[in-house]
């Protein structure tokens, strides 16, 4: 982008947030003189963000800097290569949340005690509990195996039999964090190898310090855990707390252990990275450092169940972009969610069924080699009513309607809220996604050595052809683990 182009784009983005807001700037160095000259011009705060990518946060102060600055030639004395604006990414829109939103709030209005209102309702949880060493688990069958569609209608119990079902494979659940604590998830957390807990040192000098189980970029500290809220708060705020964990749960829940359920790839490891509050919303800049961490502390894979939309005026989210390709340069497969139609100016649903080919959802639409971008179907092989699609950007659909998987608090749910009457149930392609995911640890498990691209091809050509599908994505059909040798 030239400096021309550059100064638009910011004056764009002026114009919309006002004064005061956040941008990631590209320098051309990451060195202490480029550092302070961009400061001494252009005033603000630099964050660094990526030194791979010599990508910064730079928040601005409340003035008319911003417009002066943009207008300035004062762009290549700074060193700048890129600016964009930090953009808010988003965990999709549950659609049947979205679709009851006005209703439950009117009915848990009336009610004065919301627990007596819903017994799949989770309650708020302190935040970042103490991680816990894993402990010797019982054996014995999974419970709630036989309500888990997902994996019935993917074979992944045979896949189990052929497989090493994800063992060495490590997947990095970027999202609203994990509840590492689970008791169906904590014997299958990533523990880094390089750092000693609690000691308080960058043992590994990755420049996180005690980053044992991930890390929270959100808060910027060690304990990525998946905060909770009242079911109030979950319809007021827009949020869908315990995603990360549900997600987690439908790639690397323990088999055989004697409870709960179980995940497509139960000998995986999950990597926890929070980027994503309790709200649903996180910054760009958290993403591009949450997936540079996955790339840099060993992930195989990345799961992805977050975007935000293209306006189809101002240029996309390039750095964001870079952060994801340099993941594939490292060997990372990237599974995204297609996406929950499209949001409203109010945060709120304004159409489902969209073809991202035409309407793309980043990341989910970047054209890179080691992005995999997820469709939901139904129990019926059904494209779910909600799920964006796209014969060439999406490339195959998984399950994503009523989808049970863990929860904060040692808890299972399909169900979010349930009042009669209204019924939330765990729907999206925020489901689907991990679906895949697990499913590329357990075809990866076969071959370690075996690279993101091959992996890829190995789950197109085990698709199954479905017509609901066959031409809304590149493969025709869903996820399908029978066909495994």
């Amino acid at each position: 982008m030239n400096l021309t182009h550059l100064a638009s784009a910011l004056a764009l983005v002026i114009s919309a947030t006002g004064f005061g807001a956040e941008y990631l700037v590209k320098l051309q160095s990451t060195d202490f003189k480029t550092e302070q000259e961009f400061i001494r011009n252009n005033g603000g705060v630099l964050d660094l963000v990526s030194r791979e990518g010599r990508v910064y946060k730079w928040s601005t102060p409340q003035s008319n800097l911003n417009m002066k600055w943009a207008h300035s030639t004062q762009l290549n004395r700074s060193g700048v290569e890129k600016l964009e604006p930090n953009k808010r990414l988003k965990i999709f829109l549950s659609p049947s949340l979205e679709a009851n939103r006005s209703q439950l709030a009117r009915a848990l209005k009336d009610l004065n005690d919301e627990e007596q209102v819903s017994p799949s309702g989770t309650p708020a949880y302190p935040d970042n509990p103490e991680i816990k060493k894993p402990s010797k688990q019982n054996t014995g069958s999974d419970p709630l195996l036989s309500k888990q569609w997902g994996m019935i209608g993917t074979d992944a119990a045979g896949a189990w039999k052929k497989t090493p079902a994800g063992k060495d494979i490590i997947v990095a659940v970027t999202d609203t964090g994990v509840d590492y604590n689970h008791q169906d998830l904590i014997s299958n957390m990533w523990r880094n190898p390089g750092e000693i807990p609690g000691d308080n040192k960058d043992n590994d000098n990755n420049g996180y310090v005690d980053d044992v189980v991930g890390w929270d970029f959100a808060a910027n500290d060690n304990k990525p855990y998946d905060l909770t809220l009242s079911l109030m708060d979950i319809v007021l705020q827009g949020g869908n707390p315990g995603h990360g964990t549900h997600v987690a749960g439908c790639i690397g829940a323990t088999l055989n252990n004697a409870l709960g359920i179980v995940g497509l790839a139960p000998n995986s490891k999950i990597m926890a990275l929070r980027f994503i509050t309790e709200n649903g919303q996180g910054g760009t800049a958290e993403a591009i450092s949450a997936i540079d961490y996955a790339a840099n502390n060993g992930a195989n894979i990345i799961n992805a169940s977050w975007g935000g939309e293209s306006d189809g005026q101002t240029e996309e989210d390039t750095l964001l972009r870079e952060a994801i390709e340099r993941a594939g340069k490292k060997g990372v497969l990237f599974l995204a969610a297609a996406g929950n139609g499209r949001a409203n100016a109010q945060g709120g649903a304004s159409g489902f069924d969209i073809d991202n080919d035409e309407k793309p959802v980043y990341p989910a639409a970047y054209d890179l080699d080691n992005v995999f971008t997820v469709a939901a179907i139904d129990s019926e092989n059904n494209l779910a009513t909600f799920s964006n699609w796209g014969k060439k950007s999406v490339k195959l659909a998984a399950p994503g309607v009523k989808i049970l998987s863990t929860v904060p608090g040692d808890k299972y749910q399909d169900t979010i809220i349930n009042l009669g009457s209204i019924v939330v149930t765990w729907d999206g392609t925020s489901m689907a996604t991990p679906h895949v995911a697990g499913a590329a640890a357990t075809v990866w498990s076969m071959d370690p050595k075996a690279t993101a691209r091959t992996v890829a091809d190995k789950l197109m050509d085990l698709s199954t052809d479905t017509a609901a599908v066959s031409d809304k994505v590149a493969s025709g059909g869903r996820l399908d683990l029978h066909g495994l040798k």
